[in-house]
């Protein structure tokens, strides 16, 4: 059970998420199919708070002194390049979200999807089902 705890936790680290958290799960000799799922679970816990609050937390620091450039820095760069992805994807901005989730690369998973659907403005219900896609 303490496997499938760690397998749980790694899952939810920006980044790394399933990436890591699968093959740890083989690594160690769990069943793929169970610790598969239990991944996706807890790559999906914090998607909500991710989506309704992280662009709000940017907003908030990006006046204040230390963390402001970095918050800024985030911001500025999700307007951008969430223009550039809706002026390219037009009527298709979920199925790019699908997308850009789904590529096994660092920088291109659930939190940075999220991310990317809050600071959009996108439909929760739609970018959830997106990113989820995009995950599996």
């Amino acid at each position: 059970m303490l496997n499938y705890l760690i397998v749980f936790l790694i899952s939810m680290v920006p980044l790394v998420e399933l990436r890591v958290a699968v093959p740890y799960a083989i690594k160690i000799g769990l069943p793929v199919l169970p610790s598969y799922i239990i991944a996706i679970i807890g790559n999906m816990l914090p998607m909500p708070f991710i989506f309704f609050f992280a662009s709000k937390v940017l907003e908030w620091g990006k006046d204040k002194p230390m963390i402001g450039g970095f918050f800024t820095f985030c911001l500025e760069k999700g307007h951008k390049g969430g223009e550039k992805l809706k002026e390219k994807a037009g009527n298709s901005l979920y199925w790019a979200l699908f997308l850009f989730v789904g590529i096994p690369l660092p920088g291109t998973g659930a939190w940075t999807g999220t991310l990317a659907a809050s600071i959009l403005d996108m439909d929760f219900k739609k970018s959830v089902k997106a990113v989820v896609c995009g995950v599996v």
